[in-house]
């Protein structure tokens, strides 16, 4: 595996896995990598929405298909701290930050292998929406039900 990325995992602010109440397990692809090694920098963002849309839709609180109200994502971030490459095994960790009376704050830690520190650290927020007019919509209670396992304070 190449490590020559510019690393900043030793810095005291990096996420750990236990910083995060679930995981989920991403297997990267061979088409992840880019010219340089590594996967390349958009496809993490690939990799949050990913995560946090099959926690949602494994809790019950979404349907990709039929729920009156979807989430649009309204902000997003992510610090690269060391690189992630093809065929690693990469675990997403998945925390919320804040619920507000209609978005969400989700924060996405990746981890390589069985690694503890975060290789990658992002957040994105939800506005959540009703699907037909876009208009902004209080959370629906089976959503909060859903989101309170993954709480924890605002960073």
């Amino acid at each position: 595996m190449r490590r020559d990325f510019v690393s900043d995992t030793t810095r005291k602010d990096t996420a750990i896995r236990a910083d995060y109440p679930h995981h989920a397990p991403i297997q990267t692809r061979w088409m992840d990598n880019d010219v340089y090694g590594h996967v390349n920098n958009v496809t993490y963002y690939s990799y949050f929405d990913t995560a946090v849309n099959r926690y949602l839709i494994e809790a019950g609180a979404l349907d990709i298909e039929k729920s009156a109200v979807i989430g649009l994502v309204v902000e997003t971030s992510c610090r690269y701290r060391a690189p992630i490459t093809f065929p690693e095994a990469v675990t997403a960790g998945i925390r919320v930050a804040r619920i507000g009376s209609s978005s969400v704050r989700y924060e996405i830690g990746l981890f390589r292998e069985d690694e503890d520190i975060a290789c990658a650290e992002g957040h994105f927020i939800h506005v959540y929406v009703d699907r037909a007019t876009r208009r902004p919509v209080p959370l629906p209670d089976g959503l909060r039900a859903a989101l309170m396992p993954l709480r924890v304070s605002e960073t």
